[in-house]
């Protein structure tokens, strides 16, 4: 049994001792192959070292100061303090006025209306001012920029469009508002508006006409006292994009000026105008109302050449032109405003309207006298008709036996001498009266055809005339 039990332990010996001796081999040669490892790549991490320095000098991103937004001291409001102060006043609140500078950068002008007498413009509005509450330290002397959600929670200079009808900030894809801080506090506030104001137009001169428009900025809270207003740069605060055009206006001139507004409840307020001038384009009105109107014009001309019996063709011509230049007087009135006043194209269309119409007239006088004239011919047609049934009288000599007392004033013979040579004698005196009037009756109708087809004649100068005449003098004025 003992033996046993000595086999037993031996063999328990054994193998330990050839586990433990497994083991140290097996950490030996992994830590051989660890150093091995080592040597052979650190030529290669120091080539991969070498090539991280080579592109952090290289890249300028690599260089920028780490993220301050991981510090959990240094976000905005505790950077900026907005915590410690009151933004509700104004800086400097109890001082002298605090200056704002403005300068604007015109992006379109998006359209005029004459109807409703306004315009709509899309602007860069640019505010600058000094708040020491904003300071903050700052070892690069480097500004930092927030969007429109830290403006809700500092002093802005309350601004507004005065005479404006509509205004909105642009919100695509967010809210176009821009906050810049320097590190002395100086603040750049920027937002991208949409603004549809008034503007008092003057037509009298329509459509060779220049309107002056003004989009006016006011601080709506503070008055002088508390806030100074101005332009930033003078005339150069106010830029404008090259490729601004319209349809109907050449832009002529954009500039600045400043006023005071003063109202009698609340007192004075510096007020900044952008002033821009727009020439009409007259080319389109050439096409669409003055052509046209003079076409019509010569077109009623056409019935002075077409005969004065030709009814149908002269009439359905003057009732056409006519009513043509009524649609055209009506179409220009339906997109303008319904001024007090004349305009210069209402002149120019109610002229050539009257032209037109006078025209039409012209070609009722002449159908008139032609009536009158045919009437009276046929009235004398007529007459030499009855008198043919009488005897043709023979001609008869008058000799001595007959004195001066025997006719009287009206032509009837008085002696009773010869009763057939009395017959005789009335008869040839009634036709020589009836031969008188009708020949004077024959020359009034040559006279009065005469005067009728000289309307006409005298028509087709004049009225040509007259239309040139007050085409230069038109021109001469407006132009």
């Amino acid at each position: 049994m003992l033996t046993v039990h000595k086999m037993h332990f031996s063999i328990f010996l054994l193998l330990w001792g050839w586990i433990l001796s497994t083991e140290c081999r097996t950490h030996r040669q992994g830590k051989e192959i660890h150093e091995v490892y080592k040597k052979g790549s650190r030529p290669q991490r120091q080539r991969r070292e070498a090539h991280g320095e080579v592109h952090k000098q290289g890249s300028p991103i690599l260089k920028r100061s780490p993220d301050i937004t991981k510090s959990p001291l240094t976000k905005s409001e505790q950077l900026l303090r907005i915590d410690d102060h009151d933004f509700s006043m104004r800086p400097g609140f109890g001082g002298p006025a605090i200056p704002v500078g403005v300068d604007v950068q015109v992006e379109s002008l998006d359209s005029i209306s004459e109807v409703d007498m306004d315009f709509t413009m899309t602007l860069y509005l640019r505010h600058y001012w000094k708040d020491e509450r904003l300071s903050f330290p700052s070892t690069n002397n480097q500004s930092m920029t927030f969007d429109g959600r830290l403006v809700k929670k500092i002093w802005v200079p309350d601004m507004f469009f005065v005479h404006s009808k509509r205004s909105f900030i642009h919100d695509t894809t967010t809210d176009n508002v821009m906050l810049r801080v320097q590190p002395d506090g100086k603040v750049l506030y920027s937002l991208r508006v949409t603004v549809t104001a008034m503007c008092n137009m003057d037509f009298s001169r329509f459509p060779l006409d220049t309107q002056t428009c003004s989009l006016e900025i006011e601080s709506y809270a503070y008055t002088e006292d508390d806030l100074m207003l101005y332009w930033k740069n003078g005339n150069d605060s106010l830029k404008t994009d090259e490729r601004i055009s319209l349809s109907q206006f050449l832009i002529q001139e954009f500039h600045t000026t400043t006023k005071l507004a003063f109202y009698s409840s609340t007192g004075w307020y510096n007020r900044l105008y952008i002033n821009f001038t727009l020439r009409r384009h007259i080319f389109f009105f050439l096409l669409q109302t003055y052509f046209p109107a003079t076409l019509m014009v010569m077109l009623s001309w056409v019935s002075f050449w077409i005969d004065r019996r030709a009814v149908p063709a002269r009439v359905p011509l003057g009732i056409t032109t006519v009513l043509t230049m009524s649609t055209i007087i009506t179409g220009v009135n339906a997109s303008m405003p319904r001024v007090s006043y004349i305009k210069a194209v209402d002149i120019y269309l109610w002229v050539s309207f009257v032209f037109v119409f006078l025209s039409v007239l012209e070609y009722a006088a002449v159908n008139y006298l032609t009536t009158v004239q045919e009437r009276k011919e046929r009235k004398l047609r007529d007459k030499p008709a009855c008198a043919c049934s009488l005897p043709q009288p023979r001609p008869m000599m008058v000799d001595g036996s007959y004195n001066d007392g025997d006719v009287n004033e009206l032509g009837h013979f008085m002696s009773h001498e010869d009763g057939d040579k009395q017959d005789r004698m009335m008869v040839q005196l009634a036709l020589g009266s009836e031969r008188g009037s009708a020949r004077r009756k024959n020359q009034r109708y040559v006279s009065m055809r005469i005067d009728t087809h000289a309307i006409d004649k005298y028509s087709r100068i004049i009225f040509p005339g007259a239309y040139i005449l007050f085409n230069l003098i038109y021109w001469s004025i407006f132009s």
